[in-house]
């Protein structure tokens, strides 16, 4: 049983990898709902295409009580985290985009956005839907005026998710347990010194430094650094890199090598849930990864983010929001698509996401319950303290620390250095 708590800070949060902005599409700005001629009648058909395996099973099961409840048939399309985002942007260039498709990083979600492919839900938040989600994913949802992905002022997704990052451990290959976790990073070095089994995708790595930061830095620090502010080349940053060498140095790291490639975190997930690593860094969804890799998996547990021995902050984990839903004004049905997407997000059904697929709800009932599973508890300590950025990586950046992460834990280049990189990438940003 973990307490969550919520506080209000920041607004816009955008997120992972980045997508070609120059879709082949229609139109600059995002479209006002279109009147649905067809709402009310018989044999509605609407479509979701699904980002998220984990979450396959609740959706599906939602989906189909739905068309038991109404008679609007919904089909669940999930091509997996891979192909999503491409086959989201064919169906874009084509203009045969589903009538609901899940949400995604704001960076890869602003090309939609702009061209008019998301539903602006600003208006019926305001109108009391709002009461149904936790403030602070009503606020790392919100596109502000003079945003860094230049996308028009508004709210263009909704979601029933919290997540949080940390690691999760198997205390079979590892020497460490529940009871006796680790809290900072030395200690984590300690209790995995010569094991070789912990991970990380390269892709998290922008994840896992600006969490490690924030034991030295603010949330402002954090954000102005974003913003071309403040340099990538400070201590905090210098410290949180560091880590990776001296994991690196200790023989923590497996094969001694940062995996890459498009489908990077999910090979390190399935390398955990199939217990060939001992432990990884990955965020809360990642636990709902076990249902369709190995359910029978169930014992291991999760640490918040880790702190460091005379820091002077208590570390913060980014706050992301999580599995949700985008709404296609330009479909056949849109006031119908948004009628299911306001039924999927009522406290009910998110309790139905949190019993099935293990996911953090984001209504502020449940999450005060603390009734989470076992699993989820240092991703859940996390809630609390959420970062919660107004700006974020750009994509130079992102992929400079991608990039010169690989290279640190391979030798071929200094914490220093990297930091040179990276810094010199903000530089072009901006």
């Amino acid at each position: 049983m973990n307490r969550l708590r919520t506080r209000r800070r920041g607004a816009l949060l955008a997120g992972t990898l980045s997508i070609v902005a120059a879709l082949a599409i229609t139109g600059c700005a995002p479209a006002a709902p279109a009147d649905d001629p067809t709402a009310g009648e018989e044999d509605i058909e609407l479509t979701f295409l699904n980002q998220s395996r984990g979450q396959e099973a609740a959706l599906t099961q939602l989906a189909e009580q739905y068309t038991d409840e109404t008679g609007v048939k919904v089909t669940i399309d999930s091509p997996g985290p891979a192909d999503y985002l491409p086959k989201l942007q064919a169906r874009a260039q084509s203009g045969d985009m589903p009538d609901i498709y899940s949400s995604f990083a704001a960076t890869d979600m602003a090309p939609f956005y702009k061209a008019g492919w998301a539903m602006d839900l600003t208006d019926e938040l305001e109108a009391g839907w709002s009461d149904d989600f936790s403030p602070e994913v009503i606020e790392m949802s919100t596109f502000q005026d003079g945003n860094n992905l230049g996308v028009p002022a508004g709210i263009y997704s909704v979601h029933w998710e919290t997540q949080t990052y940390g690691m999760m451990v198997n205390p079979a290959l590892t020497d460490m347990t529940a009871d006796d976790a680790p809290a900072t990073m030395e200690e984590f070095i300690d209790a995995n010194e010569d094991d070789g089994s912990f991970s990380i995708a390269a892709s998290l790595t922008p994840m896992l430094v600006q969490a490690l930061a924030s034991n030295w830095l603010t949330d402002e620090e954090i954000e102005a650094t974003f913003n071309g502010e403040e340099s990538w080349e400070s201590e905090g940053w210098h410290n949180a890199f560091q880590f990776l060498v001296d994991l690196k140095e200790a023989g923590v790291i497996a094969n001694g090598a940062l995996p890459g490639g498009q489908d990077d975190n999910p090979s390190v997930e399935t390398a955990f849930f199939t217990q060939t690593l001992g432990s990884i860094f990955d965020a809360s969804p990642g636990v709902s990864v076990g249902f369709r890799t190995n359910p029978e998996f169930t014992d291991y547990f999760s640490i918040g983010i880790l702190g460091a021995d005379d820091a002077p902050l208590e570390p913060r984990s980014p706050g992301v929001p999580g599995k949700g839903a985008v709404i296609n004004p330009k479909g056949e049905h849109p006031e119908a698509a948004l009628d299911f997407v306001k039924w999927l997000t009522e406290p009910a059904q998110q309790q139905v996401f949190a019993e099935v697929g293990l996911i953090l709800p984001t209504n502020p009932e449940l999450l005060a319950s603390g009734d989470v599973p076992e699993q989820l508890g240092g991703f859940a300590e996390g809630v609390a303290s959420l970062q919660v950025m107004s700006t974020t990586f750009t994509t130079d950046v992102r992929s400079a620390i991608v990039a010169e992460a690989q290279r640190l834990v391979l030798g071929e280049t200094t914490v220093d250095d990297a930091l040179a990189t990276i810094q010199a990438a903000q530089d072009r940003s901006s």
